[in-house]
Order: structure tokens, then C-alpha cells, then sequence
């Protein structure tokens, strides 16, 4: 029997849930802890990058325990809840840290919940996109979910993205008092936004595994991390597509972790917050519409490694403008909505174009190696995507720690401070710098390593699909 409409709601809300927890995480964090907090902003960074570190180790691993999970209620859903339910916990938890305590108090407890959260996090999420075979058809049903959860996880990114500071600021407002400064204003709001979004988590997740039913027994192929780097040494092509997501997604990532210390701190006013939502708004519609329509119309005219090079291109055009248009004054948001459309436009389409290529580079390994290598490759992008998260919020922290920006201020300073009064001129620069000029850097030697080393042309592609075929008569 094919999957109802309410099966496909019940998966799509799990992934919008996720993925809000996963994105208030990723963007925010940082910011809590060093910003409003006061945490070392070095010390965090390596926090950080520690933690996503052992997190993608960590995957592997909890794919083991998965398939070697047996009970009546399935293998998946079991997890899919425990998982759930304690990053919930201590999603909150992370975001309600006693303000308090001493400066290593404060670093102990961003590393303990941090871990804690991305173990819980990779307990519910590798069951929750394993889980698919289990109660779909293979084939076009199991394609049309794959893509509506990630559809929906999508949804539940920007969702946070777009909407967490001013939320964060109307809740801390009410909680807090009128004559609260900007500091506890941001404590309150963190803290109850978090308790909001683990609710809904629960809420979404527990509507999942209530209505998806485990229709068959499948085993779940789970690749070692020595079985990983196996599959890429054998692989060139592989190599090179990894390689060039760690300097993309690293690149993409710096950007998005200190943008929020540019509105408040560079781009500044009282106002800044409006600015901050208004534009990654513009960015999550230009990001989403790049998927859908952008990339669609642009292989009409164009193959995919010609479409790769224009938006490593169009991005790095992107950076390039922003990093001029910051010395002009910048008293309009919507000026930052030209830089912003060339480099979100960009990385929607490479998200795309990353995926083809690795999965282009199974059929090369088929014929290389005479072995089908699918979930290796594939979990190894989940490796390097947090791998490059990490290297992200390392870098990003350097950068704070380097140009002193936090709110030193804050304490005294009213809720619509204009911070960047007390940023000086080099600290500026600094932040401009590394949010486009070490993006760009990334971006060309992405460029390199793909020019040197990608073979997989269509005609290639073409030729080992033949080849492929022949095989198989």
C-alpha cells in the first residue's frame, strides 16, 4: 500500500522539528555563549570544532547501534524518541546556563552540554533518514519522501534563521522587564525561545513515530571511519568532491557565523536586529528559489561543471561586493541585498551540484574499484560537512577574540544600544575581512583542486553508464 497523505505530513513535521533544534544550535551558540555570556571566544571555538569533531566519529557508531537494535516496536522509532527527547533536554539546558558563574564554570558547562547535545542529536537523526526503507516502496516513493523530508528540514533551517533574534528579543522583553538591559533581555529570551523549539521538537517527532509505522525489516548498511577513508583513497574522484565540499561549506560557514556580529557590531544602529532578520529573509527565499528554479534553468543552458564554476564565481563576486559596499556607510539594509543574492543564489545551487557530483563519483568507483561504495560516500558527507563546521566556528572565533568583539558594554548598555559606537575601526576591518576575503581564499583553491583533479564530465559520465550497462547484460 502507498504511503498516505498523513504518513508524509507526520515525516515532513519530524524534519521541520529537527532541523529548527539543529539550526538554533549551529547559528546561535556561538553567539550565546561568547556575546551574551562572555565565554572566551577562543576557548569556544575549540569547543566547537572538538565537539563536531567527535560528533561525526560519532555517526558511525550509532549507525551500529541502530542496526543492531531489536524490538517490538522496530529498530528505528525507539531511538528516533530517546534521542528526541534528550537533546530536547539539553538543548535547553545549553541555552539556560546560570549567567553567574565564573569564567571556567562557564566554558565547562558550554562543553559539556555542547557534547552532550550533538551525541543526543546523532541519536535521533541517523534513525530518522534511515528509517525510509523500512516503511516505503523502493523507487519513486522512496525518492519523493527523501525529498520532502529534506524539503521540510529545510523549512524548519530558515525557520530559526530568519526569525530566532527578533523572537528572542520580543520574549526576553516580557520576561525580563521594560528597564532590563540588552544583556538580560538576550538571557531571558535565549532561554525560553530553546524551551519553546525542544517543545515543538518533541511535539513534531512524537506525531512522527506515532504515525509511521516500520512496514519491513532492512538492514542498515553502516560504514567505519576506516571503511570512509578506505572508500576515498580508492577513489580519486571522491577525494576531490570531498575536498572540495570541506573548502565550500568552511568558506559558507565563517560567513554565517559571524554575520551576526556584523549587523550588530559593524552594520550597527538601534535598529540592527530588524536589519539582521530582514536580510537572511531575503537570503532563505533567494537560497530555497535557487534550488527550485535557479539551477533547473541554468543546466538548461549550461553542464554541471560549467554551472559549478559560475556560482564559485557568482560567489566570490558576492563576497567581493560586500566587502566594498561595508566601507560606503551602508545605511540601508537592502544595499547588502545584492552581495547577499549572488552568494546565497550560489551556495543553494552547489548544495545541489555537490550532491550529483559524489553520487557520480559511485558509478566511477564501480568501474575504478569494481565496487559500489554508496553509503560509504555518502556518510562520508556527513563527516566533512561537520568537519567543515568545526573549522568554521574555530576560525570565526579566532576572529572575535582577535578584534574584541563582544558586548562589554551590555550590562549598562539600554535594549536599543547601538554597539557598534564602541567597535573600533581595525576591529571592523578584521570582522569584514574574514567573513569575505578568507571566503574567497577558501572558494579559489576550491576552484583549483576541481580544475586539477575533476574528471567526471558528462561525456564521461556517459561513457561509464554504457560501460556500466554492458556489465550488467
Amino acid at each position: 500500500m502507498n504511503l498516505g497523505i498523513k504518513e508524509k505530513i507526520s515525516y515532513g513535521l519530524g524534519a521541520v522539528g529537527k532541523d529548527m533544534v539543529y539550526m538554533l544550535s549551529a547559528s546561535y551558540v556561538l553567539y550565546y555563549f561568547q556575546d551574551v555570556l562572555g565565554v572566551n571566544a577562543v576557548a569556544m571555538g575549540i569547543i566547537l570544532m572538538a565537539a563536531r569533531v567527535f560528533d561525526a566519529f560519532n555517526d558511525p557508531i550509532m549507525g551500529i547501534i541502530v542496526a543492531k537494535t531489536k524490538t517490538r516496536w522496530g529498530k528505528f522509532r525507539p531511538w528516533l524518541m530517546i534521542g528526541t527527547i534528550t537533546n530536547a533536554v539539553v538543548l535547553f539546558l545549553m541555552f539556560a546556563c546560570p549567567p553567574e558563574m565564573n569564567a571556567k564554570g562557564l566554558v565547562a558547562y558550554a562543553a559539556v552540554t555542547y557534547i552532550l547535545w550533538g551525541v543526543t542529536y546523532t541519536m535521533m537523526d541517523i534513525p530518522y533518514w534511515s528509517m525510509i526503507p523500512a516503511f516505503t516502496k523502493s523507487g519513486k516513493e522512496r525518492e519523493n519522501l527523501s525529498t520532502l523530508g529534506r524539503s521540510c528540514a529545510g523549512v524548519g533551517s530558515a525557520l530559526v534563521t530568519i526569525f530566532t533574534v527578533m523572537i528572542v528579543n520580543l520574549i526576553g522583553k516580557s520576561i525580563a522587564g521594560a528597564d532590563a538591559t540588552a544583556r538580560q533581555v538576550e538571557i531571558a529570551g535565549f532561554k525560553w525561545f530553546a524551551l519553546i523549539i525542544a517543545v515543538l521538537f518533541i511535539i513534531f517527532i512524537t506525531i512522527t513515530c506515532v504515525n509511521i509505522k516500520e512496514k519491513a525489516t532492512v538492514d542498515m548498511d553502516s560504514p567505519s571511519v576506516g571503511q570512509m577513508f578506505k572508500a576515498l583513497i580508492t577513489n580519486d574522484q571522491a577525494m576531490t568532491i570531498v575536498l572540495a565540499i570541506v573548502l565550500i561549506n568552511s568558506s559558507v560557514y565563517i560567513t554565517s557565523n559571524l554575520v551576526i556580529y556584523f549587523f550588530k557590531y559593524d552594520f550597527g544602529g538601534e535598529g540592527w536586529k530588524g536589519s539582521y532578520t530582514l536580510f537572511n529573509m531575503f537570503g532563505g527565499a533567494v537560497q530555497i528559489l535557487s534550488m527550485m528554479i535557479f539551477y533547473p534553468l541554468l543546466r538548461k543552458f549550461a553542464s554541471n561543471i560549467k554551472v559549478f564554476y559560475i556560482c564559485l564565481a557568482s560567489a566570490m563576486t558576492g563576497y567581493a561586493v560586500l566587502f566594498a559596499i561595508t566601507f560606503t556607510g551602508m545605511g540601508n539594509v537592502f544595499v547588502l541585498f545584492i552581495p547577499g543574492f549572488f552568494i546565497f543564489a550560489a551556495n543553494g545551487v552547489l548544495q545541489v551540484l555537490t550532491t550529483v557530483f559524489l553520487a557520480n563519483t559511485v558509478d566511477y568507483g564501480d568501474i575504478k574499484n569494481n565496487r559500489r561504495d554508496e553509503s560509504v560516500i555518502f556518510s562520508m558527507q556527513t563527516f566533512v560537512v561537520k568537519l567543515a563546521s568545526g573549522v568554521a566556528a574555530l576560525i570565526a572565533a579566532i576572529c572575535l577574540q582577535l578584534n574584541n568583539l563582544k558586548s562589554a558594554s551590555a550590562d549598562e548598555a539600554d535594549q536599543l544600544y547601538d554597539f557598534s559606537k564602541d567597535v573600533a575601526a581595525s576591529s571592523k576591518l578584521g570582522l569584514r575581512m574574514t567573513m569575505t576575503i578568507i571566503p574567497i581564499i577558501g572558494l579559489i583553491i576550491a576552484v583549483i583542486v576541481f580544475k586539477k583533479k575533476f574528471i567526471l564530465t558528462e561525456e564521461k559520465m556517459n561513457e561509464i553508464t554504457e560501460e556500466l550497462k554492458s556489465r550488467s547484460m
